[in-house]
């Protein structure tokens, strides 16, 4: 597998430049994700950006009682901006960054573009991901527990086919969308356990 940091910084410039061309009113519409305004999530993502080694991400879950809630709300806390112009420019600052919480790689990619949707789909607006990054997200996602963000449980016996490209990955009866939907049914937890 090639390097996965090159698809999720390129991912996090798209959304860039996409948040560049909001308004103020608009970083305070709510996102998929159940409580969180589009604000909250650009700030999670630099949250999660920052994440570094393992003891690290340790010390903030303890602090947070171990609770994953918590401890998303308390990263928002942390990084979300007095401003919608403050939030982006912490976002440009980590948009390269390689850092991640202790999880597979690939989870950043499938943060990036579960969470892009959090923020464009409430818009009316949308994106064209790669295929590959696409495909590298939901294979990751299939495999993966919801207990740790992932739709393994959700999935099974199923098959997820795009029908914008040649991906299907399964094995039962077919659910079918453009590449970007098939991640829907396993997408990553928001805040209080709910799934965009």
């Amino acid at each position: 597998m090639t390097d996965v940091w090159p698809l999720v910084h390129a991912e996090r410039e798209a959304l860039i430049a996409f948040l560049d061309t909001l308004d103020h009113a608009h970083w305070n519409e709510p996102s998929l994700c159940a409580g969180w305004s589009l604000h909250d999530v650009v700030a999670h993502l630099v949250a999660t950006a920052k994440a570094t080694l393992p003891l690290n991400f340790l010390v903030g879950l303890a602090a947070a009682r171990f609770d994953f809630d918590r401890e998303n709300a308390n990263g928002v806390a942390r990084e979300r901006g007095a401003t919608p112009q403050e939030t982006l420019a912490r976002f440009r600052a980590v948009v390269n960054r390689t850092s991640s919480p202790p999880a597979p790689r690939d989870t950043r990619l499938v943060e990036a573009i579960v969470h892009g949707e959090d923020i464009r789909r409430p818009l009316g607006s949308t994106h064209e991901y790669p295929l590959a990054a696409v495909e590298r997200a939901l294979r990751l996602q299939v495999k993966t527990s919801t207990s740790f963000g992932g739709g393994k449980e959700r999935v099974a016996g199923l098959t997820l086919i795009a029908e914008d490209a040649d991906v299907s990955i399964g094995d039962g009866p077919a659910v079918k969308g453009p590449r970007r939907d098939p991640l829907s049914p396993c997408s990553l937890p928001c805040p209080g356990g709910l799934s965009p």
